[in-house]
């Protein structure tokens, strides 16, 4: 095993002694919402939203994008488990920026070991054989940030599976501050319909 790995395994033993009530958490979030961020080590969706355990999904992925399975995972959350409002959040300072689809496609046909980045952009210094696989997938780079959130929401709002009466928020997190930016575009896209219909069907 390496460090890390029984690093890993004595923080769960740990973590299982003082387990307690934890065992009675129901399946479906209390709060009823769910995160969709990236998954960057900087960002504890726990602590910039305030939560608990058994409070809310939270669907990670590199970038936070709204994804064909991102999606997939937020319509289980609403359809089955019963959330009723979604963030889009994305950050300052994402690597998802640093390169596009291209470049990562290219490094991958060298090689797949890890790539390094200096002065003259991505590098690959593995000694192959890489693999063409790269160039059939999008892997959903972007350039601008504030605009990949309002992309988002957008795909988001418009897939068929998604009811009009779930409200989508579009959010910057800031790595320097902690600070979550709304992005109001976003938000304004995500707006829900016909919000009092569906709570007076739900309430009766």
């Amino acid at each position: 095993m390496t460090q890390v790995h029984e690093e890993v395994l004595a923080a769960n033993a740990a973590y299982a002694k003082e387990f307690g009530d934890r065992k009675g958490l129901a399946l479906s979030p209390a709060r009823r919402f769910a995160i969709l961020t990236c998954m960057d080590a900087r960002l504890d969706p726990a602590n910039y939203a305030g939560l608990s355990e058994g409070d809310a999904h939270v669907i990670r992925n590199a970038g936070g994008r709204a994804s064909s399975d991102a999606i997939r995972s937020l319509v289980i959350s609403y359809k089955l488990l019963g959330t009723r409002e979604w963030f889009v959040v994305h950050h300052t300072d994402c690597g998802m920026q640093l390169f596009t689809d291209d470049i990562l496609a290219g490094l991958l046909g060298k090689s797949l070991e890890i790539a390094i980045v200096n002065e003259d952009g991505w590098q690959d210094v593995g000694k192959g054989p890489g693999s063409s696989a790269g160039k059939f997938i999008k892997w959903l780079a972007f350039s601008d940030l504030e605009q990949s959130v309002v992309d988002d929401v957008t795909r988001i709002r418009a897939h068929p599976l998604v009811p009009e009466t779930i409200p989508i928020y579009g959010y910057i997190y800031d790595v320097r501050s902690g600070r979550l930016l709304e992005v109001a575009d976003a938000t304004k896209v995500g707006r829900a319909s016909g919000v009092e219909g569906y709570l007076q069907l739900d309430d009766g």
